[in-house]
């Protein structure tokens, strides 16, 4: 039996979680679930991460000792993963004692080997990452990740030979070009390398909360040297040793970007200190953000798994974390999206499939399977589709596109509504014909369901309880003889419901505008006077850009207006709409929509445009702003049928 070993960060917990730690958990829980289904023998790790500095600050915030406060935090966790329907084998915590002993063990390895020694390290450090800064790698003198000022720190400190790794790590990754994934994020990391590869500091003096260092006294190990050990602490290293042989090396460490150095550099270093086998595969996803900012514990920004999932149910939120989002980028969380998509794929082209064939099954064959009867060429369609699942999906979660992966069992499911909609079984009235129709239905819906299974396992469940059939991968191909019995259940998922729109966004009606020409204000010294191509129309538009553009810089741009706006006389032109730009610092640009058509309309999504006329008020009432060169509103993005509206300017930019 083959064997796969998946692992999720250890997550810190000086604060409950957040839909960030969620995200990586249910992509694990997914890729657990399907190697379970395909028959392989299956190990999940998850776990927390307890000492530090910022647990120690956080637990003397709430009056409470260290240990104590962790113990506090750890059923918010499993809760969390239990509300979500998380199928781990082992929660690993860096207080247990099998993994302290671990630590210790690795510590004495690697000394073992030459690579510790003791020195004095001075920098610049960030309490909220737990690590050092170089000047060069601080934003405007600040952490990246927690936009707060490191201190300067100076402090004896055991160090690790880190750059001893450097051609070693290098050889490494030209040999296992799959280690670093996805593969576009690889080049920074050995660029990295590269570099200069300095040693580590792997100890502190000037906090008690954490392992002891096993080399000297007085020094605590350092954090990251604690943390990542348990991905082999969790699986018995060094004491079960059975378990630890049958399991390691990682099939795949799932990490969020702002830890990569530490699991892509760090980690494979100490491995081949210690003389232990490297993982095989370290993946690296993107941020979910909340109007453009990491969710993070620190900022205060986060949402809680038991927020969304008392709003949406719990397999609406796994499908749409890992359906919207390509799992290696950035994306915005957006609950607009996560309804529409619901709604239209797991109630709709799921759902209301599988309620429409279990009733004319129950009517005309008394819930029995119908025979498959003699296929056509319809037939052999649907059957070639569901046998090309496999390696599609196989491929697909090969490479974590987890989205692409749910595109095509949709696309297939989609497939089989065709099918069904085309023969019309309604409407059939030969026995064999109907049957053959039916089957084809039912059985297109059994290799579905199964492939849909590790992503929303209750719904699945539920349908395949409805099928009279058994979820598994190991007999997911298309089969001309299933039996068994229909029996029409709950409807597999409920419509969601978006929330009413109050937003005074739907007062607007953008939509995008042709520039023609623009020319001067023949009467005033900052206006420019625009001829538009609203689609159906053309218009004049007065603009104050003669400052920022030149006329011609316009002229074949697609922009972004305001097209319910009441007209207005501006030096004796008459303006109807408004140009919508960005100001920051003085710096102005225009709202492009670049792959629109003339006249199509700027939204947000589940915000219907306004056909009424406004007054400039209502227009300036309306905060828009950037982020990431795109336009947003209350942390939506604005859309066209055919992309985003982009401006080249920095984020938080005045839009008017």
């Amino acid at each position: 039996m083959s064997k796969y070993y998946i692992t999720t960060p250890i997550y810190y917990v000086n604060d409950v979680p957040h839909i960030g730690h969620a995200y990586t958990t249910i992509a694990a829980d997914v890729l657990a679930r399907y190697h379970r289904l395909k028959g392989e023998k299956v190990f999940f790790l998850t776990g927390t991460d307890e000492h530090g500095q910022k647990i120690a600050d956080a637990a003397a915030k709430a009056g409470k000792k260290p240990k104590d406060f962790v113990d506090g935090l750890i059923p918010s966790f499993k809760d969390a993963w239990k509300l979500l329907n998380i199928s781990y084998d082992h929660f690993i915590r860096t207080t247990d004692d099998h993994h302290q002993k671990a630590v210790l063990e690795i510590i004495k390895l690697c000394e073992k080997n030459g690579d510790i020694y003791l020195g004095e390290y001075e920098g610049l450090y960030c309490k909220g990452c737990e690590r050092y800064y170089l000047e060069r790698d601080l934003v405007d003198g600040k952490c990246p990740m927690h936009l707060t000022a490191p201190i300067h720190m100076k402090e004896e400190s055991y160090f690790f030979k880190l750059g001893k790794y450097q051609d070693k790590l290098l050889e490494f990754y030209k040999a296992n070009p799959g280690f670093l994934s996805p593969s576009y994020r690889a080049e920074e990391i050995i660029n990295r390398v590269k570099e200069d590869l300095k040693d580590l500091s792997v100890s502190r003096t000037n906090l008690s909360w954490g392992i002891p260092f096993p080399v000297g006294t007085g020094h605590v190990t350092y954090v990251w040297f604690d943390a990542l050990t348990n991905y082999i602490s969790g699986i018995g290293w060094p004491q079960d040793m059975k378990k630890f042989n049958q399991l390691w090396p990682a099939d795949c460490h799932l990490i969020a970007k702002d830890i990569s150095w530490f699991h892509e550099v760090i980690w494979p270093a100490m491995l081949m200190s210690a003389g232990i086998e490297l993982p095989k595969k370290v993946f690296v996803h993107g941020f979910l953000t909340v109007e453009g900012q990491k969710m993070s514990k620190s900022l205060g920004n986060f949402i809680t798994p038991q927020e969304l999932v008392g709003r949406f149910g719990v397999d609406p939120t796994r499908y749409f974390l890992l359906s919207y989002i390509p799992f290696g980028q950035d994306g915005d969380f957006s609950e607009a999206q996560l309804v529409t998509r619901v709604n239209g794929e797991i109630a709709d082209a799921y759902g209301n499939l599988l309620s429409r064939v279990a009733t004319l099954v129950e009517k005309n064959f008394q819930g029995q399977w119908p025979a498959s009867g003699k296929f056509t060429e319809l037939e052999n369609d649907i059957e070639k589709a569901a046998n090309e699942l496999e390696s599609q999906v196989d491929k697909s979660l090969a490479g974590l596109e987890f989205n692409k992966a749910l595109e095509q069992i949709l696309g297939f499911l989609r497939a089989v509504n065709k099918y069904m909609t085309e023969t019309q079984p309604w409407k059939i009235t030969d026995k064999d014909r109907l049957g053959t129709v039916l089957y084809t239905v039912l059985e297109g819906l059994r290799v579905g369901t199964n492939y849909l299974a590790p992503f929303i396992p209750a719904t699945t469940e539920n349908a395949a309880k409805q099928l009279g059939q058994k979820i598994s991968l190991e007999h997911a191909k298309f089969d001309r003889d299933t039996k068994g019995v229909v029996k029409k259940g709950e409807v597999l998922q409920k419509k969601l419901e978006a929330k009413k729109q109050d937003s005074p966004f739907a007062k607007l009606n953008l939509r995008v505008a042709h520039v023609v020409t623009a020319a001067p204000h023949p009467d005033a010294d900052k206006l420019l006077v625009l001829k538009i191509n609203l689609g159906n129309e053309e218009r004049t538009l007065c603009a104050g850009l003669k400052a920022f553009y030149k006329p011609e810089e316009l002229v074949g741009k697609h922009i972004v207006v305001v097209s319910n706006l009441k007209p207005a006389k501006l030096r004796g032109i008459v303006s109807q709409g408004m140009l919508l730009a960005a100001d920051k610092n003085g710096v102005v640009k225009v709202l492009e929509a670049p792959g629109a058509e003339p006249g199509a309309p700027v939204t947000l999504p589940g915000v219907k445009p306004n056909t009424q006329e406004i007054t400039i008020d209502d227009v300036m009432a309306i905060k828009l702003t950037t982020r990431m060169k795109k336009t947003v509103f209350d942390g939506q993005q604005l859309v066209t049928p055919t992309g985003d509206v982009v401006v080249d300017i920095e984020d938080g930019a005045t839009i008017r």
